[in-house]
């Protein structure tokens, strides 16, 4: 079967031949129409994941395709060495969320796993209620737009988004923020508007970022109070984009109302992400949830694989050649 494959990790996958996969007990054979280059699949085809494979692999973590059935589906975690991207894969039925009739395809593939990140995080790990404030750090990306827009949906009363450039602004406002505050580079500013942001009450952070801005926010969270006491916020990170390390001096700790935590794969269980990643898809239409993405033919892959995009790529196995 033709599929996008893993030779090396310091070299693109390319597109060829890989053996097809046969379904064990519990397992589903899924024809695919399309998969996702995500942030999380660079990086494990890079090796530089926490979750890696040894070449040679397919790439590719979850996608969109056909049950031998014709029940169209969006499956995730398919058996390695056969990521998402081949022809065919086999998952463990558990992992697989039949798709509402009126979801495209390509916007299926492309919306699972940004918008699954913050929406696990507000419900499954820090459990937003209904009237607490959310800071999205690093908003501007496919995940962090998706964050503003289900973080209003589950019940935010007020939104706050940051990001580096100020010609986000209309966007982030669009899209449901009440507020976009800009990282500057001295962060002095960036720490000014945090204050002011803190003072109003912040109960929940969802971090893409990490590195400096997520310092600056846990250097001011941990002044916050709520009546005369240290203000529980629930700090999530989800990305890195900023640093991979950050310097936590102790005190933020022990005199404040933080909790750290992460929401990744590890640290919630199958069955919670697939939970997470149905509520989402069932929602993408109702609510008019948005994303930008750009359909590639599967034999593209290497050209495409470190494209710099706001928009998700999404490659399709429509149009190549079918492989017995």
């Amino acid at each position: 079967m033709k599929a996008a494959i893993v030779e090396s990790y310091d070299h693109p996958p390319c597109y060829g031949d890989f053996e097809k996969p046969t379904p064990q007990k519990g397992e589903a054979l899924v024809k695919v129409s399309a998969a996702a280059i995500s942030q999380l699949v660079r990086i494990q085809a890079s090796g530089k994941h926490y979750v890696c494979h040894t070449p040679p692999f397919v790439p590719g973590a979850d996608g969109v395709g056909f049950l031998q059935d014709g029940t169209r589906v969006y499956f995730a975690f398919p058996r390695p060495p056969v990521g998402a991207m081949a022809e065919y894969v086999v998952v463990d039925s558990a992992n697989i969320v039949p798709l509402p009739n009126d979801l495209n395809t390509y916007v299926a593939a492309a919306i699972a796993n940004p918008g699954m990140s913050s929406w696990a995080a507000l419900t499954e790990r820090t459990r937003l209620t209904k009237g607490e404030s959310v800071l999205v750090n690093g908003a501007t990306g496919a995940s962090g737009r998706l964050a503003i827009q289900i973080a209003r949906h589950l019940g935010a009363a007020r939104v706050i988004s940051t990001g580096r450039s100020e010609k986000h602004r209309n966007d982030m406002l669009a899209l449901g923020a009440d507020e976009y505050l800009v990282i500057d580079e001295a962060t002095t500013v960036f720490t000014q508007q945090l204050h002011n942001v803190f003072s109003q009450g912040i109960d929940v952070v969802l971090d893409y970022l990490w590195g400096t801005p997520a310092e600056c926010i846990m250097g001011v969270a941990k002044n916050a109070q709520k009546g005369g006491v240290a203000q529980r916020i629930r700090f999530i990170n989800m990305g890195a984009l900023a640093g991979a390390n950050i310097t936590l001096p102790a005190n933020p700790l022990r005199s404040s109302g933080l909790e750290l935590m992460g929401a990744g794969l590890g640290s919630l269980s199958t069955a919670a992400l697939i939970r997470s990643i149905r509520q989402l898809l069932n929602s993408v239409v109702p609510l008019g949830l948005k994303i930008d993405c750009v359909v590639r033919p599967v034999a593209s892959v290497e050209s495409v694989w470190s494209t710099s995009t706001d928009a998700r790529i999404v490659l399709s196995f429509d149009d190549a050649t079918p492989s017995q």
